[in-house]
């Protein structure tokens, strides 16, 4: 197993920081996987590394990373950018999609020399998995984009949330796992709110030429086990898969502690599904 560690500068303060994790012994033409994390999320949260190896083991070359103002810096593992994460934005992230995948594409960031790049294919966690359909859809390298309980609608703020940034200039969502409040600033919604026509996933799915992999677990949040349901809807050539006793985690917490049936199975799709496009 080969894994190493990247760090690609962006300019403006902002570092792009991943992983790959890859499996020399799969053989040549191994695909390509970006990992895309969600809100509040991280690459080295809970399972994702250890997922990014199942993948590899599966002769998926698999890239993690950290979308550059997901507010983790350094550190790799605590939130220690909050006024990074105050201003990420979609566009933002779509933006560090394009300069990741750029930088694979022209050498900048060298992968092993069996990646072959002709296979692009994109998976998202939650709010990642918004990430991946927009990057996904609009990029014809892309193959396909996988979805992990993905959500069906960008705007995640309520309007009590709306109306504090709409006086104050900010306002803030609860991180429960470490107890933080996470400023979320009015360039956030107005990234939304200008968007909408260009951030509408169903219309996105029901009009790419990607094939899509939905992903999602029967116990998660009824509002994303709906959302699932309307984008197989609207992409009725989609792959909908359900992992009944399944959470938003696929029953995995952070620190990591072990595998469980649930993550096994959504790797196990995934993986099959990369090969099978």
């Amino acid at each position: 197993m080969m894994l190493e560690a990247f760090s690609l500068p962006l300019g403006e303060g902002l570092t792009l920081r991943g992983n790959w994790h890859a499996d020399e012994t799969k053989g040549p033409k191994q695909p390509i996987l970006l990992f895309c994390h969600g809100f509040k999320g991280f690459k080295d949260w809970g399972s994702f590394p250890y997922a990014a190896d199942a993948l590899a083991r599966r002769g998926i070359v698999t890239v993690r990373f950290n979308f550059s103002c997901n507010g983790v810096g350094e550190s790799l593992d605590q939130f220690d950018e909050l006024e990074k994460f105050g201003r990420n934005t979609y566009a933002r992230e779509l933006a560090d999609l394009t300069a990741l995948w750029d930088a694979i594409r022209t050498g900048e960031l060298p992968l092993p020399d069996f990646a072959d790049k002709q296979k692009l294919f994109v998976l998202g966690h939650s709010k990642g998995g918004a990430d991946a359909i927009l990057f996904g859809a609009g990029h014809p390298d892309v193959k396909g984009i996988v979805t992990w309980n993905g959500v069906g609608d960008v705007n995640l703020f309520d309007e009590k949330l709306r109306a504090q940034i709409e006086r104050e200039g900010v306002g803030y969502v609860l991180n429960a796992r470490t107890g933080q409040q996470m400023p979320i600033t009015r360039v956030v919604i107005e990234d939304v709110d200008n968007n909408r026509e260009a951030y509408d996933l169903e219309k996105k799915v029901a009009s790419m030429k990607q094939r899509l992999c939905i992903i999602q677990g029967r116990n998660d949040a009824a509002r994303l086990v709906k959302a699932a349901e309307r984008l197989k809807q609207a992409d009725e050539d989609a792959e909908l898969h359900w992992i009944e006793g399944a959470d938003h985690t696929f029953n995995t917490r952070h620190p990591f502690a072990q595998t469980t049936p649930q993550l096994e199975e959504a790797i196990r799709l995934t993986a099959g599904f990369v090969h099978r496009v």
